[in-house]
């Protein structure tokens, strides 16, 4: 039964699709505690509900033939709260500590893009598809996400003769998706355990921790808390948007978030500077719990949205593919990223991270570190570290390594 030729399909509209992601969370959580394996291996609990509700809708479009689409404007609006909360938790102490590590992990990125299109093209060839189709499953798909798959869709498909490259770049972004999601907790628990890991090793971040441990107790979660928080996110969003309006006229285009991230850090570091009665919300009980149910919403309607019967049309060349890219990651990740980011609990938490935005998203990256550092113990600067590279400079390398390699033919 072909699914996708539906003409009426279910409709689920944003507050009614808010509202499961809030359902399928709690169901992750029931899935975490009844099954010990995912809580053993930092699987997040939006993963866990959002796989199964995932598949749960499968089988409601296989059974009714009818497709289901959801409206996830609330998600896209989740995303920009929880980036914004990131930068307005930033400090500029962290920042500047980590300046040579972001040189370096940036350097390992984009190594791995290139070996990242050349599991791509290998991929491509093998099923007898033109060797550029590759970054449909590679880069473009995997690093890049959806939005990257669907925006260098027709290109491939109009110069390389690809049919339904636009539907196959979004199935890679799906499958990438669910690999990002799992793997990274496992590769973290098997660096951590086999190095004999604890929080206290490397990072030397223990007094950034300390200080947002302070801020955290002088203020409490309460309903005043909570409204100043919010407030301080929304001015920097209405500056985030600002700019990247500015940078749309000026031909830049980016994420919405990456500019509300980077107010976020400009406000929360210069206004209490300029305004010494001003207390910046970094590290407080309240913004973490913003950000916290922020991604976790966002987390559990990306993955109950994933639409699974779209994948059948291209199931050979994304099993064998998708497989060889998790393998290629994980080799990375194992031997080159954790040895050269200093083998310590900081590597570790990193690793874990580069594995969910290598293969999924920014917001699948934060999600595994979240879970392995709520298990294992806090590494403040991989928080930093992984969002300045994963939703700033990849975007812009990513964009010139396609195109170079779309150049190679």
């Amino acid at each position: 039964m072909d699914v996708t030729a539906a003409a009426d399909p279910i409709v689920i509209d944003s507050f009614a699709a808010f509202t499961l992601g809030i359902i399928v969370y709690f169901l992750g959580a029931k899935l975490t505690k009844r099954f010990s394996l995912l809580s053993s291996y930092s699987i997040p609990e939006p993963v866990s509900g959002g796989l199964a509700a995932a598949f749960c809708a499968l089988v409601i479009v296989v059974a009714t033939g009818r497709t289901i689409e959801y409206d996830l404007s609330v998600r896209d609006f989740l995303l920009v709260y929880f980036f914004t909360t990131v930068g307005l938790n930033a400090r500029v102490s962290d920042l500047a500590r980590g300046g040579p590590i972001l040189a370096v992990m940036l350097a390992l990125t984009l190594v791995f893009m290139l070996v990242q299109n050349g599991v791509g093209a290998a991929g491509a060839l093998l099923f007898g598809m033109p060797s550029q189709s590759g970054v449909l499953l590679g880069t473009a798909s995997l690093i890049g996400g959806h939005g990257t798959a669907i925006a260098w869709g027709p290109t491939i498909a109009s110069q390389y003769g690809v049919a339904g490259a636009a539907e196959l770049g979004i199935a890679s972004a799906t499958v990438g998706l669910i690999l990002a999601s799992i793997l990274g907790g496992p590769i973290a628990k098997y660096l951590i355990t086999k190095n004999s890991l604890t929080a206290s090793d490397g990072e030397d971040a223990d007094e950034p921790h300390e200080a947002a441990a302070t801020d955290a107790t002088r203020s409490a979660i309460n309903h005043v808390e909570i409204m100043r928080c919010i407030l301080w996110i929304h001015v920097a969003i209405v500056i985030g948007y600002s700019a990247h309006e500015s940078l749309l006229a000026a031909g830049l285009k980016l994420p919405l978030f990456v500019p509300c991230l980077i107010s976020g850090i400009v406000l929360s570091n210069v206004v209490p500077l300029i305004f010494r009665k001003a207390r910046a919300p970094a590290g407080t009980q309240s913004m973490d719990l913003i950000n916290e149910f922020s991604l976790s919403v966002f987390l559990s309607m990306s993955l109950m949205s994933m639409e699974l019967w779209t994948l059948a049309g291209s199931a050979g060349v994304l099993a064998v593919t998708m497989l060889l890219q998790a393998a290629a990651a994980t080799v990375f990740i194992v031997l080159v990223v954790f040895r050269v980011m200093g083998r310590n609990y900081f590597a570790a938490v990193l690793s874990a991270g580069f594995a969910g935005f290598a293969l999924g998203a920014t917001p699948t990256a934060i999600a595994n570190m979240k879970a392995v550092t709520q298990r294992y113990g806090p590494s403040p600067l991989a928080f930093i570290v992984l969002p300045l590279i994963s939703a700033f400079f990849v975007d812009l390398a990513n964009a010139f390594i396609i195109q170079w390699f779309l150049g190679l033919g």
